[in-house]
C-alpha cells in the first residue's frame, strides 16, 4: 500500500485555517523560526524492521492484523509512515530476522520510499535453526572460543549485508551475562568480549562505525556483561575511533541521570546513537514521551549543546532510532507517536536560550537556570512540527490521516488477519 500525494493535499487543504492559525501566534515569539523548521525537516528518525508488527510480552504475543510477514512489506510500512510525517526515512535491519534475499531489488524498493538503510543489527541473543552452538550460556563472552567464533562470525556476516545494503554501521547488543553469583569469572567473561569485539572491529569498512550497546539487567539477572555506559565506553576506548557507545533510554538502573551521561560521552567523543523508548520501571519499551517527556527534553537540551560544541549536525552526526515493543497499540500509530515526541522534545531543545542559560550557570543563578528549560519545555511546539511537515509534502496531522485512509483495514485486507512480523 501506498499514500497517494492528493490524499495528504486533500487531508492538508481540510486542516490549513487552522493550523495556520496556530502556527502564525507561535512563530511570532520565535525570532529564527525559520533555522528551526530546517532543522526540524533535516531531522530523521529511523524505524527498526523488528518494530512494524505488534510485540510480545514475556508472556505471549497478541498479534494484529496485517503485520509486514517479509521485508518488502516491512519497507512498504515505513514507507507509509515515512509519507505520512516525512521523519521516518530510514529502516534498520535486524539480521538474521530480515536477510534481503535481492539487494539490488530491496535497494530499489527502499528508494522508491525515499527511504535509506540505517544501522544493522546483530542477533547472538537467540539461537536460530540450524545453528552449530548454542548461545544459552553466552555468545562473544562465553567460555567455549568456537561458540564465541561463531558469534563473531555472524557479526562478519552482517557487516557484509550492511555493506551491500548502503549501512554506515554496526549495532551490537549482547544478552551475555549471568543469573547466578559464582557463574561467571567477571573478568574473563569481560575479557573475552573485547577480544571478541576486536576481531569484528577488524572487519569494519573505511567510514563505518561500530555502536556498542548496554543494558544493566535482563535476560540475565545477576550480571550483564556490559552493564552500564561505563562498561561500553571502556570497550569502545580500548577498540578504536571506529568504536562508540549507544545509548537505549530503557537500559539503565531506576532514576539514571541519563542526560548527565550523554553529555560525558559528547564530550569524549564517544556517543554514537540512541534507541529511543520510554519506561516506568525498567527496559519496558513504551511510546517515546509517553511517561517522562521531561526526562527526553532534558536529554535533547544536554544533544543541541554538546552537538553544536563540537560542531556536529544534528541531523547526521549521530545514529537516531526507536526501539520499542507495541504489543497493546497499532504498532504503526505507536511509531507515529514516538516520532512526534521525539521531535517535540528536540524542538523544545532548540528554543533554550543558551547564552541566558550560560550567564546563569555562571552566576549560580539556580532559579532562572531552572525558569530558562522549562519555559523551552512548556512551549507548544506542535504547530512548528506540522509546518515542517507540510512544508516538507507530509500530512498535518498523520495520525488522523492514518485513521480516515483506514490504513491497518487496508493492510489487513491485502495481507490476511494472520500474517506476523518477524522479531520478538
Amino acid at each position: 500500500m501506498r499514500i497517494e500525494q492528493k490524499h495528504i493535499d486533500q487531508h492538508n487543504e481540510s486542516l490549513l485555517y487552522t493550523h495556520i492559525r496556530k502556527f502564525n501566534f507561535i512563530k511570532e515569539d520565535i525570532l529564527n523560526y525559520e533555522l528551526v523548521l530546517q532543522k526540524l525537516m533535516a531531522f530523521q528518525i529511523g524505524i527498526p524492521s523488528w518494530a512494524l508488527g505488534t510485540g510480545g510480552t514475556r508472556f505471549g504475543r497478541f498479534s494484529g492484523g496485517g503485520e509486514p510477514a517479509t521485508l518488502d512489506q516491512k519497507i512498504e510500512d515505513v514507507g507509509l509512515l515515512h509519507a505520512l510525517n516525512k521523519s521516518s526515512g530510514a529502516i534498520s535491519l535486524h539480521i538474521p530476522w530480515d536477510i534481503p534475499k535481492d539487494i539490488e531489488s530491496i535497494k530499489q524498493l527502499a528508494a522508491s520510499y525515499g527511504l535509506k538503510f540505517d544501522a544493522v543489527n546483530s542477533n547472538t541473543f537467540q539461537d536460530q535453526p540450524g545453528q552449530q552452538y548454542s548461545y544459552k550460556y553466552g555468545s562473544l563472552h562465553h567460555v567455549n572460543p568456537a561458540v564465541r567464533r561463531q558469534a563473531i562470525d555472524h557479526n562478519i556476516e552482517v557487516i557484509r549485508q550492511g555493506v551491500a545494503l548502503g549501512s554506515t554501521a554496526l549495532t551490537i547488543w549482547l544478552a551475555d551475562g549471568s543469573s547466578f553469583p559464582g557463574q561467571l569469572n567477571f573478568r574473563e567473561a569481560f575479557q573475552n568480549t573485547l577480544e571478541s569485539l576486536g576481531e569484528i572491529y577488524k572487519h569494519l569498512p573505511e567510514g563505518w562505525k561500530m555502536f556498542i550497546e548496554y543494558k544493566c539487567f535482563e535476560p540475565y539477572f545477576y550480571s550483564t556483561t556490559i552493564a552500564d555506559w561505563g562498561q561500553s565506553l571502556l570497550l569502545a576506548n580500548k577498540l578504536g575511533e571506529k568504536a562508540y557507545t549507544l545509548v537505549d533510554l530503557g537500559h539503565h538502573l531506576p532514576n539514571a541521570n541519563i542526560e548527565q551521561i550523554v553529555s560525558l560521552l559528547l564530550m569524549e567523543g564517544k556517543l554514537g546513537g540512541f534507541h529511543f523508548n520510554d519506561s516506568k520501571y525498567a527496559d519496558d519499551d513504551l511510546t517515546a514521551g509517553s511517561i517522562k517527556p521531561y526526562q527526553l527534553f532534558l536529554i535533547f537540551n544536554e544533544l543541541v549543546d554538546g552537538m553544536d560544541l563540537n560542531g556536529l549536525d544534528h541531523a547526521t552526526g549521530l545514529g537516531w532510532m526507536i526501539d520499542a515493543s507495541h504489543n497493546q497499540k497499532d504498532p504503526l500509530i505507536d511509531l507515529l507517536q514516538s516520532v512526534e515526541a521525539i521531535k517535540i522534545a528536540y524542538a523544545q531543545a532548540l528554543l533554550v536560550d543558551r547564552k541566558a542559560l550560560r550567564i546563569a550557570q555562571q552566576e549560580n543563578d539556580v532559579i532562572q537556570a531552572q525558569e530558562i528549560l522549562q519555559y523551552a519545555f512548556r512551549t507548544d511546539v506542535r504547530s512548528l512540527l506540522a509546518e515542517a511537515r507540510l512544508r516538507s509534502g507530509a500530512a498535518l496531522d498523520p495520525i488522523g490521516l492514518f485513521k480516515e485512509l483506514d490504513v491497518r483495514r487496508q493492510l489487513t485486507e491485502e495481507r490476511g488477519v494472520d500474517s506476523i512480523a518477524t522479531g520478538l
